[in-house]
């Protein structure tokens, strides 16, 4: 078999990097749609501000597909890599381009299925922790910032009436600082208060262990190996 003839190697994928992405993809197109149906300003803001954040994440993930792919020019051509680069740009004219992502998310669930993507995070609990953490907190960021401003802003007396506020104040609450500028003042914003401030200690003491798991798990398995066999 000559070289030509040779098949091309694939890119190994790593399945829960995939779905984190595949999810965010979903998410940015639901937000343009959620962008043109909401006409509170400081609700857009919000969005604005998320996929400002999206934007930084796909400029990445397309940068991480080029430069790992065994034929860039067929991912850029091909693959619609050349949408991937586009639709990461900061520029409203340019984001209805990310509908090219749910093209790789259709062949994801059409190539491996629905069961096995379940059976492997199953399996591979800790190589996966990561990516849904970080998912997990970029949803409850979004959403719980455009709950308690929707919230809190119909009262006169609000300590978070922007989309900057309202953003700061699931940030710092989900990390657990907790400054205190930034406070809800209505009984719906509270629970939603409390909703973020469970969650956000789940996330950051499931962080802390995976952490812990990464940096002291080749230690101790070096340690088994070095041991001699009783």
């Amino acid at each position: 078999m000559t070289t030509a003839e040779q098949p091309k190697k694939e890119r190994k994928m790593n399945l829960g990097y995939e779905i984190f992405v595949g999810v965010l993809s979903i998410l940015s197109i639901l937000n343009i749609f959620l962008g043109y149906f909401t006409k509170d300003a400081d609700l857009n803001g919000i969005l604005d501000i998320m996929n400002g954040l999206f934007s930084i994440i796909f400029l990445g993930d397309f940068f991480f597909r080029i430069l790992t792919a065994p034929s860039k020019s067929q991912y850029f051509f091909r693959d619609f890599g050349w949408a991937d680069l586009f639709a990461s740009l900061p520029l409203p004219q340019f984001k209805i381009l990310r509908v090219f992502r749910l093209f790789r998310v259709y062949r994801l669930m059409t190539k491996i299925g629905p069961k096995v993507i379940v059976n492997t995070l199953v399996k591979d609990r800790a190589g996966s922790a990561l990516y849904v953490l970080l998912l997990m907190g970029i949803l409850v960021l979004e959403f719980g910032a455009l709950a308690v401003l929707k919230w809190e802003k119909v009262n006169p007396d609000a300590n978070i009436k922007t989309a900057s506020d309202a953003v700061w104040y699931v940030m710092v609450t989900i990390s657990t600082v907790g400054y205190g500028d930034r406070y809800p003042t209505t009984d719906l914003g509270r629970i939603m208060g409390a909703l973020v401030i469970v969650i956000g200690v789940g996330i950051f003491g499931t962080f802390t262990g995976f952490l812990a798991n990464f940096f002291l798990a080749p230690a101790k398995k070096e340690e088994e190996e070095a041991a001699p066999e009783k």
